[in-house]
């Protein structure tokens, strides 16, 4: 708490427990980017329309929320697959044990090679932050359709 000139408290953290935008307002997930075309491309793909959420899976969001789904989808973007050299590409995502690797899967944004495919994203650099909001809002949006 810091006080004013009247004496008076403010209260430098309002909210306390450090609740992001996102959090108050759900509604402020990503959603800036039309995936239209895309997904109408991903839906011709066999080997891309085999995945689907379980029922663990859709368990899993309802009980965690969207807001931190994009946080772990964010996290494992950022470690996983921005780095410029991954020495295990093409095998650093799991085909199951959370929504968000599925959902990776079946957007093709589960390695290097995969990203560049579908989405012309070049390996061989770190991805840029813009980049990555990308990824993350492509498994949302699939996420969001399929739970």
């Amino acid at each position: 708490m810091r006080s004013n000139s009247k004496n008076k408290q403010l209260d430098l953290f309002q909210d306390s427990e450090f609740i992001s935008s996102e959090e108050k307002h759900p509604e402020a997930l990503i959603t800036q980017y039309n995936h239209a075309a895309l997904f109408n491309k991903l839906a011709k793909s066999t080997f891309r329309s085999k995945f689907h959420l379980t029922a663990k899976d859709k368990i899993y969001i309802h009980d965690k929320g969207l807001v931190t789904i994009q946080k772990h989808a964010s996290d494992f973007i950022a470690k996983r697959l921005a780095p410029a050299i991954i020495p295990n590409d093409g095998k650093q995502t799991p085909m199951h044990g959370h929504p968000v690797f599925m959902a990776q899967h079946a957007t093709g944004c589960c390695c290097r090679g995969c990203l560049y495919k579908w989405h012309q994203i070049p390996s061989g650099r770190i991805l840029s932050a813009q980049e990555q909001e990308y990824i993350v809002s492509v498994i949302i949006t699939w996420i969001k359709r399929n739970s």
